[in-house]
């Protein structure tokens, strides 16, 4: 309102009512009524476009102090489009849309200039939107911040191509043993900057992603011929792809960035990393971490570089489609993978989660509970590879439940039900709340009175199959439906149906004694790994497996990934191949 004649601010300060909000806190929700606007004294507002996919970045613009927030829904009457959240603490005045028609009828002259000065910001915020959407499209515009990181990372990578494998793995070694040492340290500063997770189970994790990641890799060569030539006379040679753009999820930040820098660097690749925006001080103690490895290895300071700006979707398009950029690394919501794929670089992405997970009749009912809780309930249910879906056969149900019950969790009943579903619904009932995801199952259980005579790790929902509904979707908490089947066609059948509505090429489970069976249900499941009697959180990841040690699992074309691998260093090579002249006539070509 800086526009206003002194004397007129001080007759519409009678108007305004004084707000403060602390950091994090939300102002408004999209959706919400349009009742009123605010003055920014002091402080900044985050603007977010609402989004289901926690790991997708929805940030779109801020306002800061001098600037009014949600004026065009108090003009227009429209509910709010955008989620306004106090990125730091905040201190403003409200005027609301009673006050505003008081001021009208008290005051009509300063009135009109309020309403013209109000319809000015919202112009000028349509003129602002206009303009980052001509920079969008114009998708070769130059951004000195792009520019200067792919530069200096493709230096970087130039510079640290040919070193050997024995200081290479010096380097990988330092770093993950720095990561090691500190995990618990980093798994606090994970779930008290995200609030999401399990303290001990995120130090598990990093653990796994820093030592055993470099354990699996140590040894191997990345460089330079990989093998002796083959009969036929090809050489396979691993060559860098150069520049690696890695994009960090906020369900599991440490862990990934880790496991994506020690993979990157194995083929002397650079690394950019993004994190999301509430990750940022993990990025920073991760690079408190690698940037005196890499001084004290003697490798170029740019090799590893995180994006400190602000989130902008637009930036990180840029550093996607740049054309130094030679690989995207996409790991999180949908949305930001799809992003990746049509960059115009190549990219490796992943996708969503909603495993099956199919107790067949012949299945040990007590390994198989006990298997299937101990992943469920792993980092609060945050690993997408956990079971999401269980597929019981009726002939097992009783005794699976019992087995449940008896590993610690609780199988709610009807009337527990529809509480825990009243609680944790959006309130168009098409999702979960945020708020439940990543908690444990003792607090969410507590939140509706569900009790138990032993703790509560797993929340169980028994519920008809409905594909509309959400609980036959990805479930990032330590929750899961449960589906009661008739025979081995039933199950097939809705675990078909599952992993369609969500999960397609990700993973499935199967628990039987049946060789046959589990080979069956694995040519059925458009999936990429089939997990048989192994619990899905530990398994996806080659803990209870035989597959590659990954925190980053391709879903082939099923999800609309380039690969169905558990994602390594290998993925991270070009492998040229020399190949020798056969004499046509000797190989009777």
């Amino acid at each position: 309102m800086k526009a206003l004649p002194p004397q007129l601010q001080e007759v519409l300060a009678g108007y305004l009512e004084p707000v403060k909000f602390t950091a994090g806190s939300r102002i408004f929700d999209a959706g919400a009524d349009g009742d009123g606007c605010y003055l920014i004294d002091s402080g900044l507002v985050r603007l977010d476009v609402p989004f289901d996919e926690v790991d997708t970045e929805a940030t779109v613009a801020y306002a800061e102090a001098g600037q009014v927030l949600g004026e065009l829904s108090l003009l227009d009457g429209s509910p709010r489009s955008l989620h306004a959240t106090a990125e730091t603490d905040v201190e403003g005045r409200r005027l609301s849309a009673a006050a505003l028609a008081r001021l009208v009828e008290e005051h009509p002259r300063l009135a009109v200039d309020v309403l013209r000065t109000l319809a000015g910001d919202a112009a000028a915020r349509l003129r602002a939107t206009t303009g980052r959407l001509a920079e969008h499209l114009a998708s070769d515009g130059h951004d000195p911040e792009v520019e200067s990181m792919v530069h200096t990372a493709k230096v970087a990578a130039e510079a640290f191509a040919d070193w050997p494998e024995e200081r290479v793995d010096a380097l990988l070694e330092q770093i993950a043993t720095a990561v090691a040492a500190q995990a618990e340290d980093l798994a606090k500063a994970t779930v008290e900057a995200t609030h999401l997770g399990d303290v001990a189970d995120k130090t598990i994790k990093n653990t796994v992603a820093s030592l055993g990641i470099f354990q699996r890799l140590v040894g191997q060569t990345a460089h330079g011929p990989m093998t002796a030539a083959s009969d036929v006379g090809v050489t396979p040679i691993a060559a860098p792809v150069g520049v690696v753009f890695g994009i960090i999820p906020v369900t599991n930040p440490i862990a990934t960035a880790v496991f994506k820098t020690l993979s990157a660097l194995k083929g002397r690749n650079a690394l950019i990393l993004s994190f999301h925006r509430v990750c940022l001080p993990l990025a920073d103690a991760l690079l408190q971490i690698v940037e005196p490895a890499l001084a004290a290895a003697g490798a170029p300071a740019d090799l590893v570089q995180v994006v400190r700006s602000r989130a902008s979707r637009q930036r990180t398009a840029r550093f996607m489609s740049h054309p130094d950029v030679g690989l995207v690394l996409a790991t999180g919501g949908p949305g930001m993978v799809r992003a990746a794929y049509r960059s115009g670089t190549p990219a490796i992405g992943v996708g969503s989660g909603n495993a099956p997970a199919w107790i067949a009749a012949d299945a040990d009912p007590v390994a198989a509970a006990a298997k299937v809780v101990v992943s469920k309930s792993f980092d609060h249910g945050l690993i997408c590879g956990a079971e999401h879906n269980l597929v019981v056969d009726d002939a097992v149900r009783a005794p699976f439940v019992a087995a449940l019950q008896a590993s610690g969790a609780a199988v709610l009943d009807a009337d527990e039900r529809t509480r825990f579903l009243t609680a944790a619904l959006t309130d168009d009932g098409r999702g979960f709340r945020p708020q439940v995801m990543g908690q444990a199952a003792a607090l969410l259980a507590s939140f509706i009175g569900v009790e138990r005579p032993y703790p509560i790790k797993l929340i169980v929902i028994p519920a008809e199959p409905d594909l509309a509904s959400p609980l036959t979707a990805e479930k990032m908490g330590p929750f899961l439906s449960m589906f009661t089947v008739r025979g081995d066609d039933e199950a097939l059948g809705l675990s078909l149906d599952l992993i369609h509505k969500m999960g397609n090429g990700h993973t499935a489970i199967v628990h039987t004694a049946d060789h046959d069976r589990a080979a069956r249900f694995a040519a059925a499941m458009p999936a990429s790994r089939i997990l048989v009697n192994s619990p899905g959180a530990q398994g996806v990841v080659g803990l209870t497996t035989g597959l590659e040690p990954s925190l980053t699992l391709g879903c082939g074309t099923f999800g609309g990934n380039s690969t169905t691998d558990n994602v390594t260093w290998r993925n991270l090579v070009n492998t040229k191949r020399m190949a020798e002249y056969r004499d046509p006539a000797a190989t009777g070509v």
